[in-house]
């Protein structure tokens, strides 16, 4: 009867941070979705290029927020607990949601209207900040010892959902209005149906319990805890190697899943409607692909499981820019996003608990926010305005790699010399599920 509570419990807490966290990203995703929309609304120009470099450019400002968000909410989730960092996340999101929802466009206010986009997109870039650390300790500490790579992978199942979602909305309204309605208003409807993250996002998350391991770790530490400046030094060596463990999931993520759809319209000539079918069965893959990897690192070890799938997405991404450049078409694109996708879900499987094995209890969430939120503010916030920019410079459609490639060599290093925890008894069989 015990193991059965404590079954129902841990599948509460994974279903809890899963579905609060997809929520959250739908938000930040849709945004990237419809660039190309915003940046006509709210940075306008008689050259296309220079509004969607305008919108991109936007939706880079705020990564700058996200170490600041980051360490004060990783901070604030060591302190006062996992559980009242993810509420306060959830109504930060809500206002930014509520401001690009409603935000006059440039026609009606001038420049308000992007200064509000600005603002928006500093306080959601704050409050994602935060979420990522906050949501991988809550997961990590919330497992049993030999499904600790199982529980963890299940966050980056909650941002997959979210790009499935935000793909499979932006589609639908895409499918649904012209081109004249969509850009006069059909484009907000993906935003207001993201307002459900403040209700829904609260309520699920109103039953967490924090996890043993913080609540006893909590016990041990004396005041406040260790400072930010105190975390950086003690920590430093661990902070290098899961900034470079972030950086090519960052990249690819936001290359590979965010910007794809954008640049297989734009540079490429792809229906937008088709190339989000493509994206949205790309991502299904990649929700299979994630736990199975993250299993697959409980029985073999973090690293191996790692270099294995970087190793295959270095090898495989110039090629198939190359080979989809050369003769576009959907079914090219969908080829390529399989691959590609199956390798960055096999990476994405074990990331999340690796970064958090770095850090002891007391200070991970601060750890882990520090290490991600630079290595995404630094490498793959601007990185839809970098592939852009490099494909009008370089001229040719396939200067995404070079970008891709470059980051991947950074996490090749930070993989190499990643802590890997002692592993604990195995369990008999791949369990997926979330049983203790």
């Amino acid at each position: 009867m015990h193991a059965s509570r404590s079954s129902v419990s841990r599948t509460r807490q994974v279903v809890a941070a899963v579905i609060g966290n997809a929520l959250e990203w739908y938000d930040f995703i849709v945004y990237g979705f419809l660039a190309s929309i915003i940046a006509r609304q709210f940075f306008p120009s008689d050259d296309d290029y220079a509004s969607l470099l305008m919108a991109l450019a936007t939706f880079g400002v705020g990564f700058f927020m996200r170490p600041v968000g980051g360490v004060l909410l990783g901070m604030y989730s060591d302190r006062k607990g996992r559980k009242a960092a993810m509420q306060l996340i959830i109504r930060l999101m809500t206002v930014s949601i509520a401001l690009i929802a409603f935000a006059p466009n440039y026609a009606a206010i001038g420049m308000g209207a992007p200064l509000m986009i600005v603002v928006a997109r500093m306080l959601q870039g704050f409050a994602t900040g935060g979420e990522y650390a906050s949501a991988t300790a809550f997961l990590v500490e919330s497992a049993p010892a030999h499904r600790k790579g199982l529980y963890g992978s299940w966050q980056l199942v909650g941002q997959c959902l979210a790009v499935f979602s935000g793909a499979a909305m932006v589609a639908l309204v895409t499918h649904l209005f012209s081109p004249e309605d969509l850009d006069l208003w059909g484009w907000r409807l993906p935003f207001v149906i993201g307002l459900l993250i403040g209700p829904v996002g609260l309520w699920i998350r109103k039953y967490m319990e924090e996890p043993e391991a913080f609540v006893e770790a909590r016990k041990q530490v004396r005041g406040n805890g260790p400072g930010l400046m105190q975390v950086i030094r003690e920590h430093r060596r661990s902070i290098l190697v899961s900034m470079g463990l972030a950086c090519g999931a960052t990249v690819s993520f936001y290359v590979v899943l965010v910007n794809m759809p954008t640049f297989a319209h734009k540079n490429l000539g792809l229906p937008l409607d088709q190339v989000l079918l493509v994206q949205m069965f790309a991502v299904a893959l990649m929700t299979v692909v994630i736990p199975l990897s993250g299993a697959l690192s409980d029985r073999l070890g973090r690293r191996p499981v790692l270099l294995a799938f970087t190793l295959a997405f270095f090898v495989m991404v110039y090629p198939l820019y190359v080979w989809v450049a050369a003769a576009p078409s959907i079914e090219r694109l969908l080829v390529m996003q399989v691959l590609l996708c199956s390798a960055i879900g096999g990476f994405f499987g074990p990331a999340p608990t690796a970064l958090a094995e770095q850090f002891p209890v007391q200070v991970r969430s601060t750890g882990v926010s520090v290490a991600y939120n630079v290595a995404v503010m630094v490498f793959g916030g601007f990185a839809p305005l970098i592939v852009t920019w490099l494909s009008k410079v370089l001229g040719t459609p396939v200067a995404p790699a070079f970008y891709v490639l470059f980051a991947c060599v950074l996490t090749l290093l930070g993989t190499y010399c990643l802590h890997e925890a002692p592993k604990e008894k195995k369990p008999s069989a791949l369990n997926f599920g979330v049983k203790p």
